[in-house]
């Protein structure tokens, strides 16, 4: 099961600053966390962009995914990350175990050197990093991020394994391309001029989702200045089907999704910010019967 999130690279288009934009991004890292999405992909908007455009914002949310103790080496001072202080801890937690540290816990690790023998040097969080020995049929070179499961720290006992990495992967690709991958699964524009969510479409929307092609699932998102017509140029009065029964059959005017859905039907505020909007929206997709 795959759970996708899309976001415009407009979003931090209303920030009043870098120092805002940064910590926004940071809300929209937490969200992506929170829910345990598996990508967060930025998708075009240039007409929606201010000042600070696409590349700050996959620059940031990489950063934001990149464990603590591998940011220093990862990283060099960039201007987009002038602000970086201000984003709140992820605390990605383990597959497996109760917490990072516990024995067959699974987290990061950065390859820093690649010996002759079938091993690598890996940075992982430890005092300093360990040599492990590559998997067979696996390739890991100097720089790369591995998986690295750690069944104790006193004597050290770990290995490289060749499962997801913790946490959200970051990329940027246009909308159709993001739309059109093998485990898109369910895909669902978030808008408040979609379908509106109540409790008896919940049930039957959770249990579409988990039936449908393995329980993967994409979301996408617009900005506060720019809704999801806007951004894609579609008429807002005829974005989707009238009912989740309906959904299969997609959009008359927009056959890319299969659902728009309204996740708060009753909002009380004019704007709803793209990290709340991921929130609301996340908390009912990711429901289990």
């Amino acid at each position: 099961m795959t759970t996708s999130v899309l976001v415009p690279s407009s979003l931090t288009r209303e920030a009043e600053d870098k120092r805002e934009a940064t910590r926004k991004l940071g809300y929209v890292a937490r969200a992506a966390t929170v829910f345990r999405a598996d990508r967060l992909t930025i998708i075009p908007d240039p007409a929606g962009e201010g000042k600070l455009d696409g590349g700050f914002v996959e620059t940031v949310l990489r950063y934001a995914a990149t464990p603590p103790y591998l940011r220093k080496e990862v990283w060099d001072k960039r201007d987009e990350l002038e602000y970086v202080g201000v984003l709140p801890p992820l605390r990605v937690t383990p597959r497996t175990g109760s917490g990072s540290n516990d024995s067959g816990s699974l987290r990061q690790g950065l390859v820093t050197e690649v010996g002759s023998d079938g091993r690598v040097r890996v940075n992982c969080g430890m005092q300093h990093p360990i040599s492990l020995a590559v998997p067979s049929g696996m390739e890991a070179g100097e720089g790369e991020r591995v998986a690295v499961r750690i069944y104790s720290r006193e004597p050290v006992r770990a290995k490289i394994v060749d499962d997801p990495l913790p946490g959200y992967d970051v990329d940027r690709a246009d909308l159709d391309a993001a739309l059109s991958r093998a485990d898109a699964g369910v895909r669902i524009a978030a808008s408040r001029h979609g379908v509106e969510l109540t409790t008896d479409r919940l049930g039957q929307l959770v249990e579409g989702i988990g039936a449908g092609d393995g329980g993967d699932l994409t979301v996408v998102f617009g900005s506060p200045a720019r809704g999801l017509p806007a951004i894609l140029g579609v008429d807002a009065e005829s974005v989707g089907p009238t009912d989740i029964d309906e959904a299969v059959t997609g959009s008359e005017s927009d056959t890319r999704f299969d659902l728009w859905l309204n996740t708060i039907p009753d909002q009380g505020s004019e704007v709803v910010q793209t990290e709340e909007a991921m929130v609301a929206t996340l908390a009912c997709l990711t429901l289990t019967e």
